[in-house]
């Protein structure tokens, strides 16, 4: 095998644990345990996350980091370490190679740190019998460097065949777009509402988001404590805004949980009542709100059975789904979610898009939205809703989508796919349709 100028395995000089002078590494024990709660357990990334140890914000965040860069090209990973694997390894050492191959191939991790801290992970992981096959290959990787990534599908290989096949023509764009980490997009209060605060410096995007790069924190940007601005992906940020709520307007936001759309909402001078039936989440829609100084009636209760005391002038609906217009910011959810999910969904979303329409006054308006790339959550839903219930489409029109008249169908329907707006950073995945109550 040719040199590559690498100390032993496990040599101090090259551990980057060994060099901070810690007898652990903070970032990888995390990317590890969170790579097994979604690939071996089955768990959402983000419940794993907060079942992580205490640990520093930059530790947790970098394991973060690191884990969802491999979970994003995770096919890409496997496919490299395939060809130099004779046998398949138990689980947990492929977790450490991936997290491994992963610094050398898509982080620009030094290969002597890389190579170093993965065989030290493994000791650390009772693993030390494979410390052997570790060393070589990742040293082989280390060796061939951006080569090894050479003829590969990265795209067509990190994204499941049925999501693929069920994104139709742009099934490559939105693979291409997974491939990067999403920047952070923010909703900006009114200044009315947050006088002093600092204003952000970021790119203005033509629906009225503000972006920064990927790997921002929210919680250091100036105005944040004085509640200038929500986190918001420019996608997410749209359904509320095609609801377009007058002030005074009794609105609702059901299954509104963590907030952003009540925010929007309640900005806009409507008197919201958000619904949700998860009080964890409720507490953390409660916090944001309190942050951002803005009122909402809020209400523990599951919107298919909850009769309001009156009408609403408006619903904007949210409805759980599979999120795979989400993967960007998400990547386990590629993971996650099967082709068996969507039935029981969409039975679900059926179920709300009627109690919505039970809670409307007569000429009363309704956003049904998905964060999903499915179309049997989308366009179907509505169709089968309009044939159900006493409820008309009234199309969105170009000038309700500044600067993004791609993400509006022929018919009237909001769709974006994270292929969209590529040379900007993307948006996510979502799907909305503005309903009126006959």
């Amino acid at each position: 095998m040719p040199s590559i100028g690498l100390a032993p395995a496990g040599d101090p000089r090259h551990d980057d644990a060994a060099m901070t002078g810690r007898t652990s590494d903070p970032t990888r024990e995390a990317a590890f345990e969170l790579l097994r709660a979604v690939l071996d357990m089955h768990r959402p990334l983000e419940q794993a996350l907060d079942a992580l140890p205490a640990m520093a914000p930059r530790d947790r965040a970098a394991g973060h980091r690191l884990a969802a860069a491999v979970l994003r090209r995770l096919g890409t990973l496997d496919a490299v370490l395939e060809t130099r694997l004779r046998r398949a390894p138990p689980d947990a050492v492929r977790h450490v190679l991936r997290i491994g191959a992963a610094g050398l191939l898509l982080l620009e991790t030094p290969a002597h740190a890389a190579v170093a801290t993965a065989v030290a992970l493994a000791r650390r992981r009772g693993l030390a019998s494979f410390a052997g096959l570790i060393n070589a290959v990742l040293r082989r990787i280390a060796v061939e460097g951006a080569g090894a990534l050479d003829r590969l599908d990265g795209p067509r290989l990190d994204t499941p065949a049925w999501l693929w096949a069920s994104w139709g023509e742009a099934a490559r764009a939105i693979a291409e777009a997974h491939q990067h980490e999403a920047p952070l997009d923010l909703t900006l209060a009114p200044l009315t509402l947050a006088p002093g605060a600092t204003s952000v410096a970021g790119e203005i995007l033509p629906t009225g988001s503000v972006r920064l790069p990927p790997g921002t924190r929210v919680a250091d940007l100036p105005g944040y404590a004085e509640g200038a601005f929500w986190v918001q992906d420019a996608a997410a940020a749209l359904p509320a805004r095609l609801l377009a709520p007058r002030p005074g307007e009794r609105v609702a936001d059901l299954c509104a949980a963590p907030g952003g759309k009540t925010a929007q909402l309640a900005a806009a001078g409507a008197v919201v009542t958000a619904v949700d039936r998860d009080p964890a989440r409720l507490e953390r829609l409660r916090e944001n709100l309190a942050r951002l100084r803005l009122p909402a009636t809020i209400l523990a209760a599951d919107a298919t059975d909850w009769t309001p005391p009156e009408h609403f002038d408006a619903v904007l609906l949210d409805a759980p789904c599979s999120a795979t217009g989400t993967i960007r910011r998400h990547p386990d959810v590629a993971q996650l979610k099967r082709p068996r999910d969507l039935p029981a969904l969409a039975a679900q979303q059926d179920r709300l898009i009627a109690a919505a329409a039970r809670m409307l006054r007569p000429g009363g308006r309704l956003i049904y939205a998905v964060c999903s790339l499915q179309p049997e959550e989308g366009r179907e839903r509505v169709q089968a809703s309009l044939a159900a219930l006493p409820l008309r489409h009234d199309p969105f029109r170009p000038a309700e989508l500044p600067g993004l008249p791609e993400a509006l169908s022929s018919d009237g329907f909001l769709r974006t796919h994270p292929g969209m707006w590529s040379g900007r950073g993307g948006l996510d995945g979502f799907f909305a349709a503005r309903l009126l109550r006959s």
